[in-house]
Order: structure tokens, then C-alpha cells, then sequence
């Protein structure tokens, strides 16, 4: 349609260019033909200088045979045809019958053409063109429909639970009479919560896709312009465009760009985004019914949104779309495994028991990145290799392996990680440790991984303690090794850890007897929502940054007693770092006992260890080159 519209725009803007062209040329004879006398003319009948003749009206052209262009003379007498028959001369005559016409239709053109233009513009203008300058008030939601790809709930995989809350609006929307007849009512909106990636958008996709009706979808940002009003017409007409297509799905995606509770911002309450959210409940749920419309919003921040909006009448439910467990983690990798061919050593349940807080988007690129290293190795099939490369890839970054370092900041990294390292093993409460490395990646020059074995619903005071001393390891290693003058800034990512931590504790979770059980994380972030103000006294202050303190304090004295009893193997441990530059979790343990990180004789460092191979036991060796189509990864442990 819009192609069309185009095309349809440069041809009427040629055909006014052209007719202008000749409008203003006078036709194109008039470029070739010059002015001459009666006179003239009758010398050169008379001189037998005349090729030939053409009478047109009151005009008379001859041309000559001594030159090509047309010369064009007003007759003086009525003898000029007998004359030119005496002579030979050939003589043509135009009609003049309807000359009058088509000269007015000729002059008339050019003023139907600017006034056609013209129109067109100002329908564009208008709104007609879908935009242009005056069509802000239009909605800008887009239709989607089966070209765009239909999804349905087999494309959806590890929300079970959130599948169900929406299967029953795709069961509404089918047979509506099941639920009519009981007094029920079709749900006016269900409102996805969830933090990012967790296929929010793809869940509403779904519902639209199972119940075979018009999808509507629109972001929260595109109601609102620097133009007053805009956005509440907007609303109006996305609205007025759902009740002609009912019954139909409405997906507003990042909600809280237009739903903020009213009051907070500034302005005043007459702003325009709360003009937006006033127009958007009325419309939800107003005087004026909306049957068949069903409202789907998705936001990961419910916390800011206006009361008004959350109560049942305009989202009747709210579907809590969290990160999967290991078994829908699983599902996830199946589904988006589908098209992929994964060799026979590939356990996608193991994977899923080693990406534990991974959501379906990450899960997506974990499978995609896989694809991608098996195709650089010039793979038939994506292994477990690969899926282990692209874990550490989206863990802990790409690898810089062009960084140079010199042999002293090598050696402080090594010490540094492997300090992380043994208080981490040291400590019961914390998450096993899956990799340490001293390759540069990302934005750090060393990392230690750790990943829990199960999925970590809560925190409690000893686990936090115990990862905060892990995390305050590294600093401990360095002054113990090198001497509180030669500490490095290598510490400052673990202190913004230690610290967020320590504040969560005392801020937020109730974790110290002397602050007591009182939530001051708003407060402490500066903004008052429905605080009315808060404000915290000078002695709360200070006794919060000294339980703050305290709570770090005691992590590094931790930290530093550890690898104070534990030298040996954190020596060990650091010389092995510098040697293998990657060790993963049972590697650390042989080498803290002193033995190689892996068993077996050959020289490329491949082999078996003790264990079954797993996504926390494989090699840190580089594989040696396969050649295309291989099948099986190198034997890893």
C-alpha cells in the first residue's frame, strides 16, 4: 500500500513538472519557428523558394528549401491559397473544429494538477498517509499478521505456570459461551511482570498466535511526543482501531514509560505523560465499554506503576514471568536447539544445570554463540566444547588474548584470583567455584566464576558473610604477598561488590542488630515516592556507614586468615594459574594437592579425570585443530 502510494506521488509530480514545461514554453513549434512579413513570403512563392505549406487557422507555416526551420506569417489577404495552387506548392490544412476546447483543457491542466497535489499533501498531512506533519495524533500501533510469523504456546518453553494464566484468555477468545453462560466475564487485561529476557513479549505473541485474532503492539514510549495531547490521542485512536478489528489483543510493551504513578514527576499533575495515563484508564475502564478488546502490558518495573492501572477491572491478572528453573532452562535449550544440530556428546539437561539464573534470552544467545564457534572451527554439528567456549564467552566475556602483560602483572592477577579461589573452597556456604582464570577478559584482567548448584531463591547473614569474605579475597592475597604499599587497584570491582552487598544487608534485609528492621533503601537512593519524605537522622547515618564498615572489615580480616592458614595451597594454586592460565573447579583441587590439573600422560594436557565429565570439569587446554565435519570433541575432563 505504501509502495503504491509513492508511486502514485512521482507520477502526478511528473505529469505537473511536464505540464508546467508546456504551459510555459508555449509548445514546442514555437522553439523552431520564427517571425517573418507577408512580403517575404509572397517573394519567395513567387522565387519558387517554398517547399511546403500548412494553413493552421489564422496562421499560415511555410518552410522554405533553403533552410529546415518552420517560419510562420499572418496572412494579409484571402488570395494566399489560390496563389500557392498556381505555384505547386504543396498546402496541408488543420482542423480547427473543437480548437477553442482543447486549448482551454490544455491551460486548465497545469491548475487541476497543483490542485490534485495539493489534496494529496494535505491528506498526508492529515493522518491519511499513516504520519506526516500533522498526523501525531494517530496511533502508531502496528498490526501483526501471519507474514510477520505466527507463534504459538510450542514455541514458548519453561513458564508453565504463566502459559496457563493466558491460556485460558486464548480459551475465552475461542469459545467465549463456556464462560458466558456461567456469569463470567473475558478478562479486560493481564499485566506480564518479569525482569528482562524472560519472554514477555513472546508469551503475548503466543496468545494472539493460539487464538487466531488480530495482535496489536505498540511500546510505551510511542505514546508520548514533545507535543502536548499527543499522547492521549493516540490512546483514543489505537482504541478506536481495537473495536473495529474485536475481538483483538493489545500489547503494550515496557508499560511504565507511559503508566509512572501520577504526582511524582515534574509538572505538576498536568504534564503529558499523566494527560497519556489518565486517557489510558479511561479507555481500560471507563464509561464506554471495550468488549473484545483485551489489554496484555509487560514491564519489569511493576514497583513504579499508578495504582489506578493495577486494579481488576483493567489488568484482572498479573502474570509473574520469572527466570526458568533447571528443568524449564532445559525446555528453553530444546526449543531454541530445534534448528541447530548438536553432536552426540551434547546433554542439554547438563548444560541447564550449569547456567543456573540464565533467562530465555540468555539461554538463546548461549545457544547461538555455540553455533557460531562450532561454524569458526569448521564444525558439522555444535559439541559440548563449543557450548562450553560460548558459556565462558557470555559469562565472563571474549577473551583478549592480544593483552600484553608483563610476568609481574601476570603474577599479581594469579595471586589475586587464586586468593578468591581457596577462600571460596575454604568457605561451606558459598557457590562451588566453576573457573579461574588470569586470561584478560572483558574489562578484567583475571576472574574467578562461581556458579550455585541449585537455583538461589534467598539469601541468608552467614551465606552473605561468607561470600562477602570471598569477594574481599583478592585484596587479602595481594597485601599479604606484596605488603599493604605495593596493593594494587585491582580490588576496586570486588569492593563495589563487598559494598552493595554489605548496604543491601543493612539497608534493605534487616541484618544488623544495631540498625535494626527498618527498610532505608529509599532514603538512602535520594527519592521519596511514597516515603512522604523520609529523611534519616545524622546518628542513623553513622551508625549505618559503621555497620557497613564493620561487616567489610570482618570479611577481609576472614579472607586474610584463611589464606593466611592455607598458604601453601594458594601458592600452589597461583604458580598453577601461571603456568595453565585457565583451570576449572577439579582442576583447582589437584593442583592445591599438589598433583597436575589432569590425569594422563600425553602431552597436549587432554585426559579424563577421576569424574564424569561435565559443563564444571572440562579442560582449560585448547583443543588441537580438528579437521572440518569432526565429530567428537578432544577427551576432556
Amino acid at each position: 500500500m505504501g509502495n503504491a502510494r509513492n508511486i502514485a506521488f512521482w507520477v502526478v509530480l511528473f505529469l505537473l513538472i511536464l505540464a508546467l514545461f508546456n504551459l510555459f514554453s508555449g509548445g514546442p513549434s514555437t522553439l523552431q519557428s520564427r517571425e517573418t512579413s507577408y512580403t517575404e513570403f509572397v517573394d519567395d512563392v513567387n522565387a519558387g523558394n517554398v517547399a511546403s505549406v500548412t494553413i493552421d487557422g489564422e496562421q499560415v507555416r511555410y518552410r522554405t528549401t533553403d533552410q529546415q526551420d518552420m517560419v510562420t506569417i499572418k496572412p494579409e489577404d484571402a488570395e494566399v491559397t489560390n496563389m500557392l495552387i498556381e505555384r505547386d506548392v504543396p498546402v496541408t490544412a488543420k482542423s480547427q473544429e473543437s480548437s477553442g476546447f482543447q486549448v482551454f483543457l490544455l491551460n486548465l491542466l497545469p491548475f487541476l494538477l497543483l490542485i490534485g497535489v495539493w489534496i494529496y499533501f494535505m491528506n498526508r498531512m492529515q493522518g491519511g498517509g499513516k504520519g506526516g506533519a500533522m498526523g501525531f495524533g494517530k496511533s502508531k500501533a502496528k498490526l501483526l499478521t501471519e507474514k510477520h510469523g505466527r507463534v504459538t504456546f510450542d514455541d514458548v518453553a519453561g513458564i508453565d505456570e504463566a502459559k496457563e494464566e493466558l491460556e485460558e484468555i486464548v480459551e475465552f477468545l475461542r469459545n467465549p459461551q463456556k464462560y458466558s453462560r456461567l456469569g463470567g466475564k473475558i478478562p479486560k487485561g493481564a499485566l506480564l511482570v518479569g525482569p528482562p529476557g524472560t519472554g514477555k513479549t513472546l508469551l503475548a505473541r503466543s496468545v494472539a498466535g493460539e487464538a487466531g485474532v488480530p495482535f496489536f503492539t505498540i511500546s510505551g514510549s510511542d505514546f508520548v511526543e514533545m507535543f502536548v495531547g499527543v499522547g492521549a490521542s493516540r490512546v483514543r485512536d489505537m482504541f478506536e482501531q481495537a473495536k473495529k478489528n474485536a475481538p483483538c489483543i493489545v500489547f503494550i510493551d515496557e508499560i511504565d514509560a507511559v503508566g509512572r504513578a501520577r504526582g511524582q514527576g515534574y509538572g505538576g499533575g498536568n504534564d503529558e505523560r499523566e494527560q497519556t495515563l489518565n486517557q489510558l484508564l479511561v479507555e481500560m475502564d471507563g464509561f464506554e465499554a471495550n468488549e473484545g478488546v483485551i489489554i496484555i502490558a509487560a514491564t519489569n518495573r511493576r514497583d513504579v506503576l499508578d495504582p489506578a492501572l493495577l486494579r481488576p477491572g483493567r489488568f484482572d491478572r498479573q502474570v509473574t514471568v520469572g527466570n526458568p528453573d533447571i528443568k524449564g532452562r532445559e525446555k528453553i535449550l530444546g526449543v531454541h536447539a530445534k534448528k541447530t544440530p548438536l553432536g552426540p556428546d551434547v546433554d542439554l539437561r547438563l548444560i541447564a544445570r550449569g547456567t543456573p539464573g540464565f533467562s530465555g534470552a540468555d539461554l538463546a544467545n548461549l545457544v547461538n554463540e555455540a553455533a557460531l564457534m562450532a561454524a569458526r572451527y569448521g564444525r558439522r554439528f555444535v559439541t559440548m566444547e563449543d557450548f562450553e567456549n560460548a558459556k565462558d564467552k557470555v559469562m565472563m566475556g571474549a577473551e583478549r588474548r592480544s593483552m600484553v602483560l608483563t610476568d609481574d602483572q601476570k603474577e599479581k592477577t594469579a595471586f589475586h584470583e587464586a586468593g578468591h579461589a581457596v577462600v571460596g573452597l575454604a568457605l561451606p556456604q558459598c557457590d562451588p567455584v566453576y573457573k579461574a582464570t588470569i586470561i584478560p577478559r572483558g574489562g578484567a584482567l583475571g576472574m574467578v566464576v562461581s556458579l550455585p548448584e541449585i537455583d538461589r531463591l534467598n539469601w541468608h547473614k552467614s551465606e552473605c558473610e561468607e561470600k562477602m569474605a570471598m569477594t574481599m579475597a583478592g585484596k587479602a592475597a595481594e597485601i599479604i604477598k606484596y605488603g599493604e604499599e605495593n596493593v594494587s587497584n585491582g580490588p576496586a570491582g570486588d569492593i563495589q561488590q563487598a559494598s552493595a552487598l554489605a548496604r543491601a544487608m543493612v539497608l534493605q534485609w534487616g541484618m544488623s542488630d544495631k540498625v535494626g528492621n527498618i527498610d532505608y533503601r529509599e532514603a538512602a537512593e535520594g527519592y521519596s515516592g511514597n516515603t512522604a519524605g523520609l529523611s534519616v537522622s545524622a546518628e542513623t547515618k553513622r551508625l549505618i556507614e559503621e555497620e557497613v564498615k564493620r561487616l567489610i572489615a570482618d570479611a577481609y580480616d576472614r579472607a586474610f586468615q584463611i589464606l593466611t592458614d592455607r598458604k601453601d595451597d594458594w601458592e600452589r594454586l597461583a604458580n598453577g594459574l601461571l603456568e595453565y592460565e585457565t583451570l576449572t573447579g577439579e582442576e583447582i583441587k589437584r593442583v592445591m594437592r599438589g598433583d597436575p590439573p589432569q590425569s594422563g600422560d600425553d602431552d597436549s594436557g587432554s585426559g579424563v579425570v577421576d569424574e564424569k565429565p561435565s559443563l564444571t570439569a572440562i579442560p582449560k587446554t585448547k583443543p588441537k585443530a580438528k579437521p572440518a565435519g569432526d565429530l567428537e570433541p578432544e577427551p576432556s575432563a
